[in-house]
């Protein structure tokens, strides 16, 4: 079954640009041209990804992607903009956005990300049957933390933490080479899934900062997620 990708943007031509390529690769799509109507869209549809423009009418972008998180839904978001300043961009990822792609964008590397978010949530769903149950014991426990890769729960001194899809799969992966350090290129890699990844890592310090503020005593001097100056993030356990 193809997966299905709305796309949420006011100029015709891009959405046109955009559908025939994601046709060309095999996707089926669904186009909004205003904020409204792109949200009434991903709640009814539940498309598989969603190409987000931040400057829309009637709602914007920033306001769609929250209006669906705090619906529950984990869709991956993608944000286009037109937008050079960091402020945005770190907003839409504060918000809940998977990434971003400035425009004009590369159709090869905006098909790559929609590839990669795609495989990544389908990941995600793969690895937690229905109805599985693992027991305690099974846990990877590293100090205070524990983590339950099956149930895909964070526990910290035994409580579970309410972590994003992204901030469990950064913490699992840090956690599971506990000491070693890894530069954002890699996490950009491993977590994200974009192969042979050169661009902005600012995606990677968003996800960093929202994960310590979770999972840390004090976010501001942090005893899990560690920062090597210059190098990378390890997790220190």
């Amino acid at each position: 079954m193809s997966k299905r990708v709305l796309i949420v943007e006011d100029e015709k031509n891009i959405v046109d640009i955009l559908s025939f390529n994601l046709s060309k690769e095999g996707y089926d799509t669904l186009e909004a041209y205003d904020g409204q109507a792109g949200l009434q869209l991903a709640l009814e549809q539940d498309p598989d990804l969603i190409l987000l423009d931040l400057m829309l009418p009637k709602m914007d972008g920033f306001d769609v992607c929250r209006s669906l998180r705090q619906a529950g839904r984990s869709t991956p978001v993608i944000m286009l903009t037109a937008r050079e300043e960091e402020t945005d961009k770190v907003l839409g990822l504060e918000l809940g956005a998977d990434d971003y792609i400035t425009k004009p964008f590369s159709m090869r590397e905006l098909l790559a990300r929609v590839k990669a978010n795609i495989r990544r949530n389908e990941m995600a769903a793969a690895a937690v049957p229905a109805g599985s149950a693992k027991p305690a014991g099974q846990r990877l426990t590293l100090g205070r933390i524990a983590i339950d890769p099956e149930l895909m729960v964070v526990y910290k001194d035994n409580h579970p933490l309410e972590l994003t899809q992204r901030e469990y799969e950064l913490l699992r992966f840090l956690a599971a080479q506990p000491g070693k350090v890894f530069s954002r290129e890699a996490l950009m890699e491993h977590v994200w899934n974009y192969e042979g990844y050169v661009g902005d890592v600012r995606a990677v310090d968003v996800a960093v900062r929202r994960l310590r503020e979770k999972v840390e005593d004090d976010p501001a001097a942090p005893q899990f997620v560690v920062t090597r100056r210059g190098l990378g993030y390890y997790f220190n356990a």
